[in-house]
C-alpha cells in the first residue's frame, strides 16, 4: 500500500484543480436537465436520483416495450470496418470500441465504450484519439500498491468521461498460465490474490467518475494462439482456486457494472454460451448483479448464449450474424429465449447504468489536464520497475562518469507500448512512424518520451546514442565509453503469442556489446518475462516494462536514483520454456480454425510460483523478486487465528543508507506436505504491504488474511474447507526467500462461497 503523503500533491492538485470541478459541474448540469425533465413528465420517476438503483431500474423496466429492450441487449463497433462494408453510427464516437442506442422517450442515455485498460485506446484509423497511458497493466501489477491503481484508474476514467465515454473495458485478470501469451501485459500476473487486490482498485478508480468498467476476460483466456477456437480445460475445483478465484475476489472488491466474456471456449462450451460460467458460477454462486457483455465477436449463437447468461452482444459486425437482434426478438416471440431472460438482460444492464451514475452524471466532452494526467502515469511508472541485478551498486548513476553509450531500441526518442485493442495513442503523436504491422493488431506504438533526453538532463556526461542495429559499431561505441545502457525491447500485441526472447537480434546485440566492457546497464522495455542469455555478462538490469505516456523521464529517474526502484515481479522468469506446464504453446497460429484443447489440468489451480515450487524448478527470477538501492528487515511477527480472521503483525525497517519503498510479502502454507490437505502447490501469497521507509525508520502493520487462501474448494458442496493442523506465516523478500517464519494452529472450519465462516471445530 502506498503512503498517501508521497503522492498527496499530485491528487490534490487531480482532485481540486480539475476532477471536482469537472464532476460538480457536469452533475449540476444534468441535475437541472433532469429536474426539469421530472417536471414536464411526471410518468418517469426512474429519474428521480435520491431512489436507489433497484427500485429505479424496476420503475424503468415496467414503462418499456419489447423492442426497446431489446435496442439495449445488442451493441454496434463504433468504427467504420471495409471488411464488412460496414459504417459506424453517426451517434458513435469516432475510432472507437462500441455503441449502444440510448431511448430519448425513457431518458436512457446513449452507451459509448472505449478500450482499455491503461487509458482512452483508439482503433486503426486516420484520427485517433490522443490521450495519456498508464503503464501496462503488468506493470501496475508489480507496483505492488493498489492505492497507486486506483489512481491510474481513476484517472484513466476521467480521460474516458471528458471524450465522452460512459463504459470503459478496462479490468483485465486473466492469470498468466503461460507467460507467452500475447496479452500478457494487459494481466495482472500469476497469482489470484495479488490480481485481484490490483484490478479490483484499478476498477473502483475508473467507476469512481459515475462510468462502468468491464472485468474480463472471464474465462480462461490465457493465450492467443487459436483464441477463438481453442478450449480451455480445467475441473471446477482447480479453477475456483485460482483464475475464478481472482475475478471473484476483484468482483466482491469493486462490483463491476459488467463482466466481459472471453474468445475461447471452456472445457467445450464457448465462454458466452457456457451455462457454468455464467448463470452458475458467476450470477448464482457469486450473487452478481451486473451484466454480462460479449467480447467482440465472442459470440457465436442466439438462443444458447442468452440461455446460458450472456446478457448483451457487443460490436456487431464482428459476430457472423446480429445474434440478439432480429434473432433474439423472434426467439423471445417463440419461447426458446423466455421472456424472463430478457427482462433479466435488460434488468442488469440498467442496474449497472443506475448504480454507477450512467443516468445522472452525463458523459460530456471537456478539456482534460494533460499535465497531471502524466504525472500519474509518471509515478506508476516509477513505482512498478523491477531492479533485477545490480553489481557492485553501478545503480544509481554515479557523477564520476564521463560518457555514457545508450543503444537501441529508439530510446533516443521513445519507450514501448503494448499492441492490440488497448493500444493508446499519444499527445505528441508516434515517436516512431510507421513501425511494425500496417495492420492489426499494429502499429507499434512508441510514445515520445525519450529516455536518452531525460537522462542527458540528470548527467554531465557525454552521451552517445547508437541504434543498436550494427552489433560492431555498438560494439566499438562501447569499448570507447565509461558507462553502457541498452534499451532491448519486447513487443507482445493481442492476437499473437510470444516466444520469451528479445524481438530480433537484441540477445546476440548485448551478447557483443558485453565483450567490449563490462559496465553494461540493460533496461527492459518488455510484455512479459524474457531470457537472458547474457545475464552473468551484464552489471545491472531493470525492467521497466511498458511505461506509459511519460515513461522515459521515469526510467530516468530511477536509474539517476531520484526516484529508489520498488517494484516487484508480478510473475515469475523461467530459465527456459521447458519449465512450463506446456514447453509448446497449444494449437497453431498459421491454422485460425483449429479446434484444440489446451489442458490447464495438468498445473490445475498450481499456477506461476506454485507451479514452480511444486515441480522443485528453479527460475531465473522468481515471484516477488525485485531489489532496491537501500536494505529492508523484518521482525516481530506474530500470526493470530480466530473463528473469523487470520491476523498477521509485524514490523518492516529501513535498515540501510537510502529511502525507499519496499513490499513485505506474506506466504502461508502447511506444516505437513500439501498434498495431505490438497494444497495445489507448497505456499500461497496471503497478503502483502508497501512500505515508504527512510534510513533507520520502522513501520508496524497489521493484515488480516482471506480465509479462503486457508482453504480448498469443495465442488459437490460449493463451500471452501480448512484443513486442521498446523500452519506456517512467513514474510518473504519474494516467492523463494523467506525471511522470518511463524507458525499457528488453525481448528477445522467450513467457509461458505464467499469465504464467510459457517462451521467451526478442530476435526481432523
Amino acid at each position: 500500500m502506498i503512503h498517501i503523503k508521497r503522492y498527496r500533491p499530485f491528487l490534490t492538485r487531480l482532485l481540486t484543480r480539475h476532477l471536482w470541478p469537472s464532476l460538480a459541474g457536469l452533475t449540476l448540469s444534468f441535475s437541472v436537465s433532469a429536474q426539469t425533465q421530472l417536471g414536464q413528465t411526471a410518468d418517469r420517476p426512474w429519474l428521480e436520483p435520491t431512489l436507489n438503483p433497484d427500485t429505479r431500474t424496476q420503475l424503468l423496466l415496467k414503462a418499456m416495450t419489447q423492442d426497446e429492450k431489446l435496442k439495449l441487449v445488442f451493441g454496434y463497433f463504433s468504427t467504420d470496418a471495409s471488411w464488412k462494408n460496414y459504417q459506424r453510427p453517426a451517434e458513435g464516437l469516432k475510432q472507437s470500441a462500441g455503441y449502444i442506442e440510448g431511448n430519448a422517450r425513457l431518458g436512457i442515455p446513449v452507451i459509448r465504450q472505449t478500450d482499455a485498460g491503461v487509458g482512452v485506446a483508439s482503433q486503426i484509423g486516420p484520427d485517433p484519439w490522443l490521450r495519456t497511458a498508464l503503464p501496462s497493466n503488468l506493470a501496475t501489477a508489480a507496483t505492488w500498491d493498489p492505492e497507486l491503481a486506483f489512481a491510474g484508474g481513476q484517472m484513466i476514467g476521467n480521460e474516458a468521461r471528458l471524450t465522452g465515454f460512459n463504459v470503459m473495458l478496462a479490468g483485465g485478470i486473466n492469470l498468466v498460465r503461460d507467460p507467452r501469451g500475447g496479452r500478457t501485459f494487459e494481466y495482472a500476473g500469476e497469482d489470484p490474490l495479488l490480481s485481484a487486490m490490483m484490478v479490483a482498485a484499478q476498477i473502483r478508480g475508473v467507476q469512481s467518475n459515475h462510468i462502468i468498467s468491464t472485468i474480463k476476460h472471464f474465462a480462461f483466456n490465457n493465450q492467443e494462439t487459436n483464441r477463438n477456437t481453442l478450449s480451455s480445460k480445467i475441473g471446477d475445483t482447480a479453477a475456483r482456486m485460482s483464475d475464478l478465484l481472482a475475478f471473484q475476489m476483484a468482483i466482491e472488491q469493486s462490483e463491476p457494472g459488467s463482466v466481459m466474456c472471453g474468445y475461447n471456449r471452456t472445457n467445450g462450451f464457448y465462454d458466452c454460451e457456457s451455462a457454468w460460467l455464467l448463470n452458475e458460477v458467476l450470477k448464482t454462486d457469486w450473487g452478481y448483479k451486473g451484466f454480462v457483455m460479449s467480447d467482440w465477436g465472442a459470440t457465436h449463437s442466439t438462443i444458447p448464449a442468452a440461455n446460458a447468461g450472456l446478457d448483451q452482444d457487443s460490436g456487431f459486425p464482428f459476430d457472423a450474424s446480429p445474434y440478439f437482434a432480429d434473432a433474439l426478438k423472434e426467439a423471445v416471440a417463440n419461447g426458446h429465449v423466455p421472456q424472463s431472460r430478457l427482462d433479466d438482460m435488460t434488468t442488469r444492464i440498467l442496474h449497472a447504468m443506475f448504480a454507477n451514475g450512467l443516468f445522472d452524471h452525463a458523459a460530456k466532452k471537456a478539456d482534460i489536464d494533460f499535465k497531471d494526467h502524466a504525472l500519474i502515469s509518471r509515478t506508476d511508472a516509477e513505482n512498478s520497475m523491477v531492479l533485477l541485478k545490480n553489481n557492485q551498486k553501478i545503480l544509481p548513476l554515479t557523477k564520476d562518469i564521463k560518457s555514457i553509450a545508450i543503444i537501441g531500441s529508439h530510446s533516443d526518442v521513445g519507450v514501448l507500448s503494448g499492441g492490440g485493442s488497448s493500444q493508446v495513442y499519444p499527445i505528441g503523436g508516434l515517436a516512431v512512424p510507421n513501425a511494425g504491422p500496417k495492420v492489426f493488431p499494429g502499429p507499434t506504438v512508441f510514445f515520445p518520451s525519450s529516455p536518452l533526453q531525460a537522462i542527458a538532463g540528470r548527467t554531465s556526461a557525454a552521451i552517445i546514442y547508437d541504434e543498436g542495429t550494427d552489433s560492431k559499431k555498438a560494439a566499438n561505441l562501447a569499448a570507447k565509453s565509461d558507462l553502457v545502457i541498452v534499451f532491448a525491447h519486447q513487443w507482445l500485441a493481442e492476437s499473437i503469442d510470444g516466444n520469451l526472447k528479445l524481438d530480433g537480434h537484441q540477445d546476440e546485440l548485448i551478447k557483443t556489446i558485453a565483450k567490449a566492457n563490462k559496465k553494461i546497464i540493460v533496461v527492459l522495455e518488455n510484455g512479459g518475462p524474457v531470457l537472458m542469455p547474457w545475464l552473468d555478462k551484464v552489471a545491472a538490469v531493470l525492467v521497466a516494462w511498458y511505461p506509459g505516456t511519460n515513461g522515459g523521464e521515469a526510467i530516468a529517474r530511477v536509474l539517476s536514483g531520484e526516484v529508489n526502484p520498488s517494484g516487484h515481479l508480478p510473475l515469475t522468469f523461467p530459465q527456459s520454456a521447458s519449465q512450463l506446464p506446456r514447453p509448446h504453446i497449444d494449437g497453431d497460429i498459421n491454422q485460425p480454425s483449429l479446434r484444440v484443447d489446451v489442458d490447464y489440468n495438468i498445473e490445475g489451480a498450481a499456477v506461476g510460483y506454485k507451479w514452480f515450487d511444486r515441480q522443485g524448478l528453479k527460475p531465473l527470477f522468481p515471484f516477488g523478486y525485485g531489489l532496491s538501492y537501500t536494505d529492508f528487515n523484518y521482525s516481530d511477527l506474530h500470526a493470530e487465528f480466530s473463528k473469523e480472521q487470520l491476523s498477521v503483525q509485524f514490523t518492516m525497517s529501513n535498515t540501510g543508507t537510502e529511502s525507499g519503498m519496499g513490499v513485505a510479502q506474506i506466504y502461508l502454507a502447511p506444516a505437513e506436505a500439501q498434498t495431505a490437505i490438497g494444497w495445489e502447490a507448497p505456499k500461497r501469497l496471503g497478503g502483502f504491504k508497501k512500505f515508504d521507509l527512510k534510513p533507520g525508520q520502522s513501520a508496524a502493520a497489521s493484515l488480516v488474511i482471506d480465509l479462503r487462501l486457508l482453504a480448498v474448494y469443495n465442488s459437490a458442496q460449493k463451500n471452501w474447507s480448512i484443513a486442521a493442523g498446523d500452519y506456517n506465516v512467513s514474510i518473504a523478500r519474494d516467492a523463494q526467500t523467506s525471511v522470518i517464519t511463524c507458525r499457528i494452529h488453525v481448528p477445522a472450519q467450513t467457509l461458505n462461497m464467499r469465504g464467510e465462516p459457517q462451521t467451526f471445530g478442530d476435526q481432523k
